[in-house]
């Protein structure tokens, strides 16, 4: 979703574009379509109309928000190459960053080490039961 800003409204939002990233939003209904809540549908429209509302003098209660929403200026857009994808300008959500990478890394070498050790195991297991199959001699 995107929103550019205008002079013929009440307030002078010129020069801004408002990026609204509702993709993870609702639920897919099938392959093409997404329905939205009614609580999505709010957040998105309190969002925009929060925007509108806010001038640089008085800003209203329009923030940024990581993963869904950004304002971004004509000249961010332009050294983009004006390309309006929201993710572009978006990002990621905070909590998708929100992890200990070295608690990560020792939990999953751990977790490898004990498989590597029951792969042994189960390696010696078929050997023992390989052994132990007799074939008739002969042709």
């Amino acid at each position: 979703m995107l929103a550019k800003g205008s002079l013929t409204t009440k307030t002078n939002n010129e020069g801004e574009i408002l990026f609204i990233d509702a993709r993870n939003m609702g639920h897919l209904i099938n392959r093409k379509n997404r329905e939205l809540s009614d609580d999505n549908i709010a957040l998105i429209a309190t969002t925009y109309h929060n925007w509108r509302t806010s001038t640089s003098s008085a800003p209203g209660e329009y923030k940024d928000v990581q993963g869904f929403c950004k304002l971004a200026s004509l000249d961010e857009v332009k050294a983009l190459n004006c390309v309006l994808t929201p993710g572009r300008y978006i990002g990621l959500p905070d909590d998708e960053d929100d992890f200990n990478f070295t608690e990560r890394f020792i939990a999953l070498k751990a977790e490898l080490e004990k498989q590597i050790a029951e792969e042994i195991t189960l390696n010696a297991l078929i050997k023992d039961n390989l052994s132990r199959i007799k074939l008739p001699e002969g042709k």
